[in-house]
């Protein structure tokens, strides 16, 4: 389990080849998506890209995009509707607007910093931190840049940082996990095991689907299934039964799983031919 988790742990590794024929570079200077419909998800979430993607505006019910900067608030239609669908249940439940983070670039592929997955337009980091139901103003471009979500860990007792964590927070984790096109949410180990201790319903079946990861303390990250009609969207495996509040768990806090990774990163995959097909087309 180990060898795998850490070659996979390169979550934030920069990806510059990303194929024989393009970079990161290159699918970084695409600023619009190209026009196609229906939108396609083409690839695996970590070597793919998005043809026909939707740009998710800036501000709606219940949420705000952050660091727009990055241009990276493009995905799959699905993934659009998700999103929006989310605030308007975290403002109906009045526990805050969401902070969202990145999504994809306008064709997706392989990004230049932050992220090995991302690239076929059905991922999406939401911040751990919600604005307060009171606050209704917009924020400013400046703070769309430089404010930052807190860590929800406590990094030398592994323990749920409580000035941080709010119950706000696993309700809306919650809510996620329970939209049926959802199909995993990646979240810090801490914060699973915080959500398994407080869940008295045994038939919460949502805590499948929020699966341990490293880092992911001051954010999560959902990821979709492959959208219906999808025919080159590539699946991850399905996710293991139970919930994973079994002793499934507790590898994450033994020191193999805090050993720093001696292992050689792997290349990035190729991307399918259709990305690079993509990436020439006006």
């Amino acid at each position: 389990m180990r060898l795998t988790a850490c070659l996979c742990s390169l979550f934030f590794i920069v990806s510059l080849n990303a194929t024989a024929g393009s970079t990161a570079q290159d699918w970084a200077k695409i600023v619009a998506p190209n026009q196609q419909a229906p939108s396609q998800a083409i690839g695996t979430y970590t070597s793919g890209c998005i043809s026909g993607a939707a740009s998710l505006p800036l501000e709606g019910t219940g949420y705000q995009v952050m660091r727009l900067s990055r241009n990276r608030y493009f995905g799959h239609p699905q993934l659009i509707g998700f999103i929006q669908q989310l605030g308007q249940i975290t403002a109906e439940q009045k526990l805050g607007s969401l902070l969202i983070g990145d999504l994809g670039q306008p064709r997706g592929g392989p990004t230049l910093s932050g992220h090995r997955s991302h690239q076929s337009g059905l991922d999406v980091d939401i911040w751990f931190l919600l604005l307060e139901p009171t606050h209704n103003r917009l924020l400013s471009a400046n703070e769309r840049e430089t404010w930052s979500a807190p860590s929800l860990v406590n990094a030398k007792t592994d323990a749920v940082d409580y000035r941080h964590w709010t119950t706000d927070l696993a309700k809306v984790l919650e809510a996620a996990a329970n939209q049926p096109e959802v199909d995993r949410i990646f979240v810090n180990a801490s914060i699973k095991r915080e959500l398994c201790t407080r869940q008295t319903d045994v038939s919460a079946s949502w805590l499948r689907k929020i699966r341990p990861w490293w880092k992911h303390d001051d954010h999560f990250h959902v990821r979709l299934k492959c959208p219906p009609h999808n025919p080159n969207c590539q699946s991850q495996d399905p996710l293991p039964a139970g919930d994973g509040c079994d002793a499934s768990l507790a590898w994450w806090f033994s020191a193999e799983a805090k050993a720093p990774s001696k292992s050689v990163p792997l290349p990035p995959p190729p991307l399918p031919a259709l990305c690079e097909q993509l990436l020439h087309q006006p």
